[in-house]
C-alpha cells in the first residue's frame, strides 16, 4: 500500500508532507483548499503504475502519467498544473516503500522529462469514486470519452464507467467482500444491475425490476461499490480514493458505509477518503479507538496541512471546532 505522499507547487498543494500512511486515510478540510485535487493527483499516479507494462501496453510511464494528468485534470498543458508564481512542481510517494518520483515545469505541454519509478508494476486496479453518483450517466461518459473524445468527464469518471461495464464474476469469495456484499444489499433493499440489452441500470427488487431513475442519488452511489466488488474489478490489493463519501447519504448509511469501508480495509484494499462532514470523521474516530486502528489524518488548519491520526484522538480543524461550538450552543439553550 502507499505508505507516505508529499508534493510542492501543485496547484493549491504548495507544500504538502503525509507520512506513515494506513490502511484508511483522511482528508478533511473546507471547501476549496485541494482535497479532491489531492485524491486525483494520488489516482494518476497510482494508475500509472497499473496501466504500465500491462499487457501489450507500449506506453513508457512518463507517457502514461502525463496522458493521465491531462485527462484527469483537463488543463490546456500540464505546465499549468504548478503553482500560479511557481516554477515546477513535484510529487513522490512510496508504495510498499518502493519510490515513484516526478517533476515538471510551469511551461510543459505534454513530456514529462524527469521521472523516476521503483515500484513493480501492479496486477490490481484501483478507483476513484466521485461524490456524484455515476449509474445515471454511465452511457453519457462512455459516449463523451470513447466517441466524441472531449473534456467534461475526466478520467476518473471515465475509469469508473468502464469498471462498472465489466460483468459479475464466479469464482472463490473473498469473506469480508461477501459481508460487505451483504450489508450494502440491506442497505438498499435489493440490488442494482445492468441489462445489457437495454444498455441500462436497473434496481431488482424480488422479481421487481425499476429504472435506476426512481432510485435515491445515496444509493446508487452505494450500489457502486457492490458492483466494483462482485465484478471483481477490486482485489484485496486494491486502492480506493473516495471524495465526499457523506454526499445524498444520511447519518445512519453514512455509518454502515464506512463500517464496510473499514471490513475492506482489514482484508487489504487501502482507502483514501476525502471529506468535510462532522459525522464522516466522528465515525472513524470511533472505529479507531474500537479496533485500535491507526487512521491518519490530513487536516487543512489556518492555511497549512498537518498530519494526526484518529487513534490518538480527534484532529484539530474548522470542521470539529464549528461542531462542537454548535453543540455548545444547543447545551446553552437546553439549560438556559
Amino acid at each position: 500500500m502507499l505508505n507516505h505522499i508529499t508534493c510542492k507547487h501543485f496547484g493549491p498543494l504548495t507544500d504538502l508532507n503525509w507520512p506513515d500512511l494506513g490502511p484508511i486515510n483522511l482528508v478533511i478540510g473546507e471547501n476549496g483548499r485541494g482535497k479532491t485535487f489531492l485524491l486525483k493527483a494520488i489516482y494518476s499516479a497510482i494508475r500509472t503504475l497499473e496501466e504500465y507494462k500491462r499487457g501489450n501496453e507500449p506506453r513508457s510511464a512518463s507517457e502514461i502519467l502525463t496522458q493521465k494528468l491531462h485527462w484527469t485534470f483537463q488543463p490546456d498543458k500540464i505546465g499549468d498544473l504548478v503553482t500560479k508564481g511557481e516554477d515546477k512542481l513535484s510529487f513522490h510517494f512510496q508504495f510498499d516503500h518502493h519510490n515513484f518520483m516526478y517533476n515538471f515545469g510551469k511551461d510543459t505541454i505534454r513530456q514529462i522529462s524527469t521521472l523516476e519509478n521503483h515500484v513493480p508494476p501492479r496486477t490490481s486496479n484501483s478507483i476513484f469514486l466521485p461524490a456524484k453518483e455515476v449509474l445515471s450517466l454511465h452511457h453519457i461518459i462512455l459516449k463523451s470519452r470513447e466517441q466524441d473524445k472531449v473534456f467534461g468527464f475526466d478520467d476518473t469518471y471515465l475509469d469508473l464507467a468502464r469498471a462498472l461495464r465489466i460483468a459479475p464474476k464466479k469464482g472463490k469469495k473473498v469473506t469480508e467482500f461477501s459481508e460487505s456484499r451483504k450489508t450494502l444489499e440491506e442497505m438498499l433493499g435489493g440490488r442494482v444491475e445492468y441489462d445489457e440489452i437495454t444498455g441500462r441500470w436497473q434496481f431488482k427488487k424480488g422479481n421487481q425490476k425499476f429504472p435506476t431513475g426512481v432510485m435515491a442519488e445515496g444509493v446508487k452511489k452505494i450500489a457502486i461499490l457492490d458492483r466494483l466488488l462482485c465484478n471483481r474489478y477490486l482485489d484485496t490489493s486494491s486502492v480506493v480514493l473516495m471524495d465526499e463519501p457523506e454526499s445524498a447519504l444520511h447519518p445512519t448509511a453514512i455509518s454502515k458505509l464506512l463500517d464496510i469501508v473499514a471490513l475492506l480495509a482489514k482484508r487489504g484494499i487501502q482507502f483514501f477518503l476525502a471529506s468535510h462532514s462532522y459525522f464522516v470523521v466522528k465515525k472513524l474516530y470511533l472505529i479507531a479507538q474500537k479496533e485500535h486502528l491507526s487512521i491518519p489524518v490530513l487536516s487543512m488548519q489556518n492555511g497549512q496541512w498537518t498530519s494526526s491520526d484518529l487513534v490518538n484522538g480527534m484532529p484539530d480543524n474548522s470542521i470539529i471546532d464549528e461542531s462542537i461550538r454548535l453543540y455548545n450552543d444547543e447545551m446553552d439553550l437546553v439549560l438556559a
